[in-house]
């Protein structure tokens, strides 16, 4: 029997894309998004579908054409667990902030609530699809609750890691270099995989379709994330040293990534990699490695951390000691605060720990951001709880306008690589800032050259 009901549980920027594009596939299957937070489910219906709470390009246009004919969203979980024959979950697995693990486990306090809602309505054979990036073995304490707590049905568990990039997200679902299913071994664990493995063959070519065991799935999706925030890490390690030694980060970085077995991509020196995956999936690798009694494997992946800690300090610390070593009531103005252009998460950004350093420092920050809210701003500043939010409030100001942003301050700091930053007039910018006027861009995004002949104090990464 193919599958023809398919829930998500979970309505984020992964539920929401990856379902939008298996409706969009997949006309035959229903697909119902659901979440308990209301106001995310009024949003994913909003008639206006540009109002959508995930931006990503293109996820419009599809949850256009497919909302309301194969797919829904709604708050009535169980009754979308009872109807689907195949539930993914795709629910928030933060860093733990509390207890044993504290600042490393993943917290799956939301898994296990969602396992044990599936277990308490489903009265059919249900197969259970881990979507969220987990811990290894994770899959195996979902088993347990829904065969101890369930009402006698049978569930099979596989884990489908994403790998998507925020800014790409549903270019990468429609043409994916691979999609991953893990399952048991067993007969009914190989028939779980099938069905699953159909779903996606109705536009992802079998060859792009691997499938593992449950334990080399979970393991594979943290690693590739490791290996990715690797190689981000590794070359703002050298731009440090290229700017102690007159090299050029970007030279540096073409020269290297040309080697075919080295490659291009994820070698652009930055202020640090953000995202709600990188840091995360490298903290999970360090506790389970710790976990098992490998030190040294923990120590390994945790300097990628330090390091791009590193990165984001010493950027504010350098906007210091070149403004003659205090920003004490200067504004300075970013631009940019989501952790990468043409997505709207801002999900351990480098603009909110940048910000951070610079307000203790008693600046006054304005950001522009073309996609993210003034609320979601005070929101990452207030969950660091370094200050009262009625301090961050003050010391804070989010514009609508990138001009009007820019006017009197005494330096500008890019931290997003939104394309349309480069299309700036930056003589008007100039010509409204204090001076001397400093630019100091944490994405390498503008013509060097062109920046200083208009006047600017400019400084990049790496050169």
């Amino acid at each position: 029997m193919s599958i023809t009901s398919i829930c998500c549980i979970g309505a984020g920027y992964v539920g929401g894309p990856t379902m939008a594009v298996i409706a969009h596939k997949c006309p035959h299957i229903k697909v119902t998004v659901v979440d308990l937070n209301e106001e995310r489910i009024a949003r994913w219906n909003d008639p206006n579908v540009e109002n959508i709470p995930v931006y990503e390009p293109g996820l419009s246009e599809i949850v256009a054409q497919a909302r309301g004919k194969n797919l829904f969203f709604s708050t009535q979980v169980d009754e979308a667990i009872d109807e689907a024959q195949m539930i993914f979950i795709s629910v928030n697995t933060p860093t733990k902030t509390y207890g044993a693990g504290k600042g490393m486990a993943a917290d799956l306090k939301y898994i296990e609530l969602c396992a044990r809602q599936i277990a308490r309505v489903a009265t059919t054979d249900k197969i259970v699809v881990e979507k969220s990036t987990l811990p290894v073995r994770t899959a195996e304490a979902i088993k347990n609750i829904l065969d101890n707590t369930g009402n006698g049905v049978q569930f099979q568990i596989l884990s489908n890691p994403e790998f998507l990039a925020e800014g790409t997200a549903v270019e990468d679902l429609l043409a994916p270099d691979r999609v991953l299913i893990g399952g048991g071994t067993d007969e009914a664990g190989q028939i779980a995989i099938q069905k699953l493995v159909e779903v996606y063959a109705n536009w992802v070519p079998s060859q792009q379709i691997l499938t593992t065991n449950l334990w080399s799935s979970e393991l594979s999706k943290l690693t590739a994330n490791a290996f990715l925030a690797q190689r981000v890490s590794s070359i703002n390690a050298i731009s440090e040293l290229c700017e102690k030694t007159g090299a050029n980060v970007n030279e540096v970085a073409k020269a290297i990534g040309m080697d075919s077995r080295i490659g291009p991509k994820f070698l652009k020196a930055s202020v640090g990699f953000g995202g709600s995956c990188f840091q995360k999936d490298i903290l999970n690798l360090v506790y389970i490695a710790k976990s098992f009694g490998l030190q040294e494997v923990a120590d390994y992946w945790e300097q990628v951390i330090i390091m791009n800690d590193h990165q984001k300090n010493r950027f504010a610390r350098k906007i210091v000691a070149t403004l003659y070593n205090t920003v004490s009531g200067k504004k300075i103005t970013f631009l940019g605060w989501a952790f990468k252009k043409d997505t709207n998460d801002t999900r351990e950004s480098a603009a909110i720990y940048v910000a951070d350093d610079l307000l203790n420092e008693q600046a006054q920050i304005a950001v522009y951001d073309p996609k993210v809210s003034a609320r979601q701003i005070q929101s990452d500043l207030n969950y660091l709880e370094t200050r009262l939010p009625e301090e961050n409030d003050k010391a804070i100001e989010s514009c609508n306008d990138p001009y009007e942003a820019c006017k009197n301050a005494h330096a500008i700091a890019i931290l997003t690589e939104w394309d349309e930053f480069k299309s700036y007039d930056w003589q008007r910018i100039y010509d409204a800032m204090l001076k001397p006027a400093f630019v100091f861009d944490g994405r390498n995004l503008l013509d060097a050259d062109k920046m200083k002949e208009i006047g600017f104090l400019y400084q990049g990464i790496g050169s």
